[in-house]
């Protein structure tokens, strides 16, 4: 057997892990990576932010309820992403090839994998104080793919809790069929919607610890509350697709090129 397979099999998900991914929606890997390179991507990304280095994303371009009224307002310039993660330094780059990661994502969606850079490619910060909450939302909402099927990679770079603005999901909500009068104008969980709440009562925290890493599919709804810590709260989000899942053409999906990775 050639080192390549022995690597790929020692990767490989079990069929329960299969069949919970596949009922769930997502799948938590703990300790995936190790302390020193969670470090190193810190430091990289912290000295990026400190000279707001572009392509960035800034809270109060969102507009999100509480977010600074604008760049210009207090709080006006705190960074809600450091986009383009993939061609802003190797520790990403490479953790976005990661074999750990396409091995698993190769029998997930059953095919060659793709990583994309039109979505998600960044690091993800959540701020004292400006870092807003995000809603009940599912990924694929602004994606444009020929299948809505794209798996979201997430590295907690420190450690997710409530207390900092951790991510909550709906387990089995990619599956759910939502009418249209449940989504409001941006495609968030109405909370006022009668049908929405017995939805939002299946929401569940996810803690993570620093290296700890999440998959879940883009069809999957979550959130993630304001970050009550002193501290920023840093994480690394990827965007995957099947080969054969290509973006519609004209599209935001297609307007960045795909990078076909081997396991």
């Amino acid at each position: 057997m050639s080192k390549a397979n022995t690597r790929t099999m020692a990767h490989a998900l079990s069929h329960e892990q299969i069949t919970q991914f596949e009922k769930d929606g997502y799948l938590v890997f703990r300790a995936m990576l190790g302390p020193a390179a969670c470090e190193h991507m810190l430091a990289v990304a912290a000295l990026q932010l400190q000279a707001a280095l572009p392509p960035l994303e800034y809270e109060a371009e969102l507009g999100y309820a509480g977010a600074p009224a604008s760049l210009e307002a207090e709080g006006g310039r705190t960074v809600r992403r450091l986009r383009g993660a993939y061609d802003r330094d190797a520790c990403f780059h490479d953790w976005a090839e990661d074999a750990r990661v396409v091995s698993k994502l190769r029998q997930l969606f059953d095919e060659p994998v793709c990583l994309t850079l039109a979505h998600h490619n960044c690091v993800m910060t959540k701020h004292p104080q400006y870092g807003t909450a995000t809603g009940w939302h599912r990924d694929i909402r602004y994606w444009s793919f020929t299948q809505p099927d794209l798996i979201c990679v997430w590295l907690a770079l420190g450690d997710e809790t409530p207390d900092n603005g951790g991510l909550k999901f709906i387990p089995g909500s990619h599956r759910l069929h939502i009418a249209p009068e449940q989504l409001d104008e941006l495609d968030f969980l109405r909370p006022e919607h009668p049908a929405n709440q017995a939805i939002f009562a299946q929401g569940k925290a996810v803690e993570l610890q620093q290296g700890d890493v999440v998959f879940f599919h883009s069809r999957l709804f979550h959130a993630a509350g304001v970050n009550a810590t002193p501290a920023v709260k840093t994480s690394v989000a990827f965007a995957y697709h099947g080969n054969s899942n290509q973006a519609v053409p004209g599209s935001r999906s297609a307007a960045s090129p795909d990078v076909r990775l081997t396991d």
